[in-house]
Order: C-alpha cells, then sequence, then structure tokens
C-alpha cells in the first residue's frame, strides 16, 4: 500500500512539473524569467501583473497559447508630441528612446537638428520633441543669390548664419521670426533711396494696377529673361537707374516699383508707348 501511494505521488509530481512553464518576460526592455501554470500568453501577463492597454506592443499575441521556453516581449505606449519644421502631430510609440522612436515613425533625422539626443529615454508619460530637418535656401542681397544648406529655425538665424550684416533701415523678406522653408528665397534690401520727386495726383490717379497685371500679372517679383526686364512693371536697369532706383527693380516692394513707374512715366512726359507698348493703354482703363 504504501509502495502504491508512493508511486502515485511521484506520478503526480511528474505530472506537474509537465504543467510548469519556464517562460522569459520582457517588459520594456527588462527581462523576467517566471515559472507559470499559465495556458495563454493573456494569462500569464495576468499573473504577473503586466498590464496591457491601448496601443501596447504584445508578442506573441494575447491568445497564444502558452508553452514551456515562450518568450514574450511587451512594449508600452509612449505618447510623443513631435514638431518637424514648425509642423506639430500627436503619436504612440513603443520605443524606450528617442532614435528608436524616429525610425519607428519611419523619420530620419540625418543632417537634422533634434531638442534633444537621440539617445535620450522616452518615459511612459511621454516626451515633446522638434526637429527641424536639413533644407536648401537662397539668401538674396545686392541682386546676387547664394545657395545655402540649413537646419536654421528663422530667417534671422539663416542670415547670422550667412553672416549677412542687418543695417538700420534694411528691408528682409520673408520677415526675420518667419521659417525658412525648402527653396525659399530670403531677401535683404537696402532702405530705399528718399523720395524726392513729388508725384502729380493726375499720375498717382492713373490705373498701376491694370498696368502692373498686363505686364506681369501683378507679381512683384517677375523676371522676363528676354530683356532682361524686372517686377511688375517690367524694367530694364538703365530706365530703372534712371528713375534713380537701385539694385534689382524686382528685389523692391510693390510700393517702391510704383513709385518708380510713375517717376518713369514723368520722365517720358507720358509717352507710355516707349515703356509699356502692349500695355500702356491700361493706365486709362
Amino acid at each position: 500500500m504504501f509502495c502504491l501511494l508512493a508511486v502515485v505521488a511521484v506520478g503526480g509530481i511528474m505530472t506537474v512539473a509537465r504543467l510548469v512553464k519556464s517562460v522569459v518576460l520582457v517588459v520594456d526592455g527588462k527581462q523576467i524569467a517566471l515559472r507559470s501554470f499559465a495556458g495563454s500568453v493573456r494569462e500569464v501577463l495576468g499573473e504577473a501583473g503586466v498590464p496591457v492597454g491601448s496601443g501596447d506592443s504584445v508578442r506573441p499575441a494575447g491568445q497564444e497559447r502558452l508553452v514551456d521556453g515562450t518568450w514574450i516581449e511587451v512594449r508600452h505606449a509612449r505618447p510623443i508630441t513631435l514638431t518637424v519644421d514648425g509642423r506639430t502631430t500627436q503619436h504612440l510609440v513603443t520605443a524606450t528612446n528617442v532614435g528608436d522612436a524616429l525610425a519607428e515613425l519611419d523619420i530620419s533625422p540625418a543632417g537634422g537638428r533634434l531638442s534633444l539626443p537621440p539617445g535620450r529615454n522616452v518615459p511612459l508619460s511621454g516626451i515633446s520633441l522638434s526637429m527641424y530637418t536639413r533644407r536648401e535656401v537662397y539668401v538674396e542681397t545686392g541682386g546676387v543669390r547664394t545657395a545655402t544648406t540649413t537646419t536654421a529655425r528663422t530667417v534671422r538665424e539663416v542670415l547670422r548664419q550667412r553672416r549677412v550684416p542687418l543695417h538700420r533701415g534694411y528691408r528682409v523678406r520673408p520677415p526675420l521670426d518667419s521659417f525658412p522653408a525648402q527653396g525659399a528665397v530670403i531677401r535683404v534690401s537696402p532702405p530705399p533711396p528718399p523720395h524726392t520727386v513729388v508725384v502729380p495726383a493726375a499720375v498717382a490717379g492713373l490705373n498701376w494696377t491694370a498696368l502692373a497685371l498686363c505686364m506681369s500679372n501683378g507679381n512683384p517679383l517677375a523676371v522676363n529673361p528676354a530683356g532682361p526686364y524686372y517686377g511688375m512693371y517690367g524694367f530694364s536697369l538703365p530706365m530703372w537707374a534712371a528713375v534713380g532706383g537701385t539694385g534689382l527693380p524686382h528685389t523692391w516692394p510693390a510700393e517702391e516699383q510704383t513709385y518708380r513707374a510713375q517717376l518713369l512715366y514723368q520722365l517720358v512726359d507720358g509717352r507710355w508707348q516707349g515703356q509699356w507698348r502692349e500695355c500702356g493703354s491700361r493706365l486709362f482703363g
């Protein structure tokens, strides 16, 4: 009888031993070794007190059958507020550092500027991250345009990097605090020459808007290489200089171009046909 009980006990122990599984649980990179009677991945996570919520990653999936030697990896979701070149978006990632988080979002920081280093930990509470990509922009001074590669946050920063001086009265377009996007042209212009010539009301009252629309679709930045002709009114460089203009006409704001066009009209005594042959009649529309 004793021998029979011993055999039954040994058999029970062997059966129990076969039911116990060795499991390796890796939670956010931290490894834990467990022994469990659980039948599924979900059950062993419950036994270990590992919560799983929306956005979390579990491999194998929770319904998978648990077998001896199973490796279970759990990565908890982390919120990231990501601002790239001034545009902000919200994301959930399971990566535990900044570099892996960007890779998970399929964003390459190569050559760009990050507000946090790639190795910085991403806590469960989340982080805010800013990134400025590597872009090519153009700086135009004195009519000369130069390409430059930058990760600058503002036009002001681009000009500082290029060592472009900003003297009193100089005009900068786009504004100094604006974001220099890929392909942006930053124009730095000295103050316009003084407006010493008075424009009579009869000349100022002509339809300069209609003339500009006909000549250049009203675009102050227009350039026609045929002449070449520049700006809203198609100035040639000699005529621009003749009415006191400096630099290139299209680098000046619309108001300055209109003033110089009015001086040109006066300079030719109203004989507009020599300057605006196809469009000059629009002045009187």
